[in-house]
């Protein structure tokens, strides 16, 4: 049995785009993540978390409110009426501390920082204006294989303020949260940490990029446009992996440092340690780079595979025994089992169910998982919505399009763009994971009676999650 009670401390640390699949703990043998895979040693390990909304906002949104936000929001600012687990906790006596390095949350007017204590922004991550100069800044490959080359720039601008690794933004997110326990473990407290990486653009120690690729002579593509990846070449995909690989191991090395300071501290007698991430990323999976089609102007969503709605979680919970869970859990659900654990009683509506009965008994909270960007404007971005379902299913399904609508939307980095279906292939697909576990082969069409099956458990759960009759009822039919 776990241990829990009402003076148990709580530590969530969020690592922004991390595939699930780059971890060892998760079956990776090629990225060294050794701090990672000891904390999964000790905790429990989730094999099938996954995403509710999509992506870096409304994802916090959802951890914050135990919601799913994407039935009713898009990418916004936290609004007065939402109570977050920060001001649940409060009301229970909890110290809190927000310490991120992920520029999205922090933007004026967006404070998701909202109800905690105190809280601390480390500068500088993507395309943060921390600096100046100097003004001229070399780009490291071709402007037309960037996303944003003037974002680049800035970043790069601002990397030149650094020493040491100890300067890089992950370092400094995990120094800082190091020091915050230092000074306040004998409390009781919530801390929450977030750092941007290994979130493009990758910019580790090119020490760790040499780990996985060190005779590469060609472009580095740092942050590559969004979409489909005819403009690259197998060898700069293959760079691109060793980047990201390298930013990967820059993680694990800095949340070991704070794993290490937890140690030492002897909080892991009574402290509940969670550690995930917000969604993958594709490195030319399904002919896609990134996560989703970006233009100068227009805005468009990809679907989402595996390797993006899939997540690692790792809880640790003193006296727990180490372990693998099989059931289907999704992020709202950390929100709940968190103020289950410490016994913090609200009064809050919330989506998110206590996954203590799968811990403790093997019960089922979930028989499949519901991730999605935000839906209320049918398909006119390209949205899909993923059903994937605990016996090995996955519906992936959007709405026919309206050419007459159009919607301002600040996904996914929380520039104004104008939502349009890049990606016009709105086809229903269906996929069986035990037999495909790439999506290559859609089945849709040989198996509608299954996806309609699947389509059912959707409705429910936009009903029981009392999302606008007007938005399900745009969502109701599965053409094809």
């Amino acid at each position: 049995m776990p241990q829990s009670g009402g003076n148990m401390n709580i530590i969530v640390i969020v690592s922004d785009t991390l595939r699930r699949d780059h971890l060892s703990c998760y079956g990776n043998n090629w990225i060294s993540t050794p701090h990672i895979d000891k904390f999964s040693k000790i905790s429990l390990t989730f094999d099938n978390a996954y995403i509710g909304s999509f992506p870096t906002v409304p994802h916090r949104r959802d951890l914050f409110t135990g919601r799913f936000i994407f039935t009713y929001t898009d990418w916004s600012p936290l609004t007065s009426e939402e109570t977050v687990i920060a001001e649940m906790l409060g009301n229970h006596g909890y110290l809190s501390m927000f310490i991120a390095d992920t520029p999205h949350t922090t933007a004026p007017g967006y404070n998701y920082q909202r109800g905690f204590s105190a809280w601390l922004k480390i500068r500088g991550q993507e395309g943060d204006p921390l600096t100046t100069q100097p003004k001229e800044i070399e780009l490291l490959c071709s402007r037309e294989k960037l996303r944003n080359p003037e974002r680049v720039k800035q970043m790069l601008r601002n990397n030149l303020l650094r020493n040491s690794e100890e300067d890089y933004f992950c370092a400094q997110t995990m120094r800082q949260a190091c020091m915050w326990l230092e000074k306040n473990y004998k409390e009781k407290f919530f801390l929450y940490v977030d750092t941007f990486d290994p979130h493009e653009p990758w910019d580790p120690p090119h020490y760790y990029v040499d780990l996985y690729d060190k005779n590469y002579t060609g472009e580095e593509v740092i942050y590559p446009v969004y979409g489909p990846c005819d403009y690259l070449t197998n060898r700069e995909i293959q760079h691109i992996r060793a980047h990201y690989a390298g930013e990967v191991t820059l993680v694990d090395r800095w949340v070991g440092r704070l794993f290490q300071k937890i140690e030492d501290l002897g909080l892991f007698e009574n402290t509940i340690v969670v550690f995930t991430t917000d969604h993958g990323f594709y490195h030319g999976e399904h002919h896609l780079m990134g996560k989703s089609i970006i233009t100068e102007k227009y805005q468009g969503l990809a679907p989402l595979y595996e390797e993006i709605a899939h997540i690692p979680l790792l809880m640790y919970i003193p006296k727990a025994k180490p372990k693998r869970i099989k059931g289907f859990v999704q992020v709202p659900d950390i929100t709940a089992t968190i103020l289950d654990l410490v016994r913090a009683k609200h009064d809050v509506r919330m989506d998110g169910v206590s996954f203590l009965p799968l811990i403790e008994k093997n019960k089922k909270i979930r028989n499949f998982a519901v991730s999605a960007p935000s839906i209320i404007y049918g398909s006119i971005g390209g949205q899909k919505i993923t059903i994937t379902t605990d016996d090995g299913w996955v519906l992936i399904f959007g709405l026919e399009i309206s050419e007459s609508k159009q919607f301002i939307t600040r996904i996914v980095d929380g520039e104004v763009r104008i939502q349009k279906p890049l990606n016009r292939n709105l086809e229903p697909e269906l996929y069986y994971l035990p037999d495909d576990p790439g999506q290559k082969k859609n089945i849709f069409f040989s198996h509608k009676e299954k996806a309609k099956q699947i389509h059912s458990k959707l409705i429910k759960f936009l009903t029981d999650a009392k999302t606008d009759e007007k938005i399900i009822n745009m969502w109701s039919k599965l053409s094809g």
